[in-house]
């Protein structure tokens, strides 16, 4: 679970928050005290051994980060980028244990991987200790401002909120926040001087506060058709829920939820995109990258400024045959659900040429109509 790499002060600020919890997940909460001293105390040797120069580290090259929707294809898009010798990524023993993972990586992940699943619970992706993850997961584990909040929350959307709204944080909070991510990027530098690619949907909420604290990162924004999204989006909080709680698995007003974040999300991006400098942004769509993913991400890197994609294209070709065999997961339509989207979410629909979804075959095979223009989007002339 998410919640064993977090210290004692970390879990304490967890029940704090006052989770769900129910006899039925005794076995993880009583798992949760032991954890929680084994990870303070290897942050506190960590910090002895790595603690200053780790402080005096400098950002050389600024981070990219991949924005979007959860389920837009942002994982796929990280999982590619991955495959450019010039970036690192956050693996997942990194995500998981961002607290001390100087210290213990390479022996614990030696050991133990034989262990890890081969796949993702909420999709066929494959896993490893380095598979590329969001920072997100270690944000909570550090901050307990995330998203995944919602994980031991799950009849409490509130927490969800919360770390889309950085601004009505409490100050505290946001610096705890901000300290988090600072050092997470500052220990990755620390281990490679290698550009840092970064992937959490939440960031595409957090794009001014990002860019105060990087003023020169770049940004790859990708968009799928939205009832895709909502669909594939229901599926995975349903796993996540079961997967993290410590209480019932609760799925109230998922579908709701899910909807009035996405048009948040959408509404917040199309306000801030304007604050990203000329060349510093660009944006992808998954059905086209799913289609051609080498002239896509040809397209970015010139747009970004990034030099190196002969090397990313020569890492891809062997693996482009297996891209296309990738089974998706299916779901059933539900005629109410299908209206619903698109009128909520008709905005989203228009603004990147998606048709109003029908039936699970055609919604499967949607593909953007055109490419708006500029003029028609009121987009910056470098999008």
């Amino acid at each position: 679970m998410i919640w064993h790499g977090m210290t004692c002060s970390g879990l304490w600020r967890l029940f704090r928050f006052k989770p769900s919890l129910h006899w039925s997940r005794l076995h993880r909460i009583l798992s949760l005290p032991l954890s929680g001293v084994y990870n303070s105390v290897m942050k506190r040797v960590e910090s002895a051994v790595y603690g200053r120069r780790v402080k005096n580290t400098e950002i050389e090259h600024p981070p990219l980060f991949v924005l979007g929707y959860w389920r837009s294809g942002t994982t796929l898009l990280q999982t590619l980028l991955s495959r450019d010798p010039q970036f690192q990524h956050l693996g997942l023993y990194r995500a998981l244990f961002p607290w001390h993972f100087l210290l213990t990586e390479k022996t614990v992940t030696t050991l133990t991987a034989p262990f890890v699943p081969e796949k993702r619970p909420m999709d066929n992706i494959k896993v490893s200790w380095d598979a590329p993850q969001e920072d997100d997961m270690s944000l909570c584990i550090m901050a307990q401002v995330s998203s995944c909040m919602l994980l031991s929350h799950p009849h409490e959307p509130s927490q969800f909120w919360r770390a889309l709204n950085l601004d009505e944080l409490p100050a505290e909070e946001l610096q705890r926040w901000r300290d988090s991510l600072m050092l997470l990027v500052k220990k990755q530098t620390f281990a490679s001087s290698k550009r840092i690619m970064m992937k959490s949907p939440i960031h595409t909420y957090h794009i001014p506060t990002l860019l105060e604290m990087f003023p020169d990162a770049r940004f790859l924004y990708i968009h799928r058709d939205p009832y895709n999204v909502f669909r594939s989006s229901c599926h995975l909080r349903r796993r996540m829920i079961d997967e993290n709680t410590l209480g019932r698995s609760l799925y109230e007003d998922i579908e709701e939820e899910v909807i009035s974040t996405y048009r948040y999300g959408f509404e917040k991006y199309e306000k801030d995109r304007g604050l990203i400098p000329e060349r510093r942004l660009h944006e992808i769509s998954f059905e086209e990258m799913e289609k051609d993913p080498v002239s896509e991400l040809r397209a970015a890197y010139e747009q970004l400024e990034l030099s190196g994609f002969d090397e990313l294209e020569k890492a891809l070709q062997p693996e482009l045959e297996s891209l296309k065999r990738y089974k998706k997961n299916e779901f059933q339509d539900d005629p109410y659900w299908v209206t619903r989207v698109y009128d909520d979410l008709r905005p989203a629909f228009e603004r990147f040429g998606y048709q109003k979804p029908g039936t699970l075959e055609s919604t499967q095979t949607n593909k953007p109509t055109n490419k708006p223009t500029n003029e028609q989007t009121n987009e910056p002339t470098n999008v």
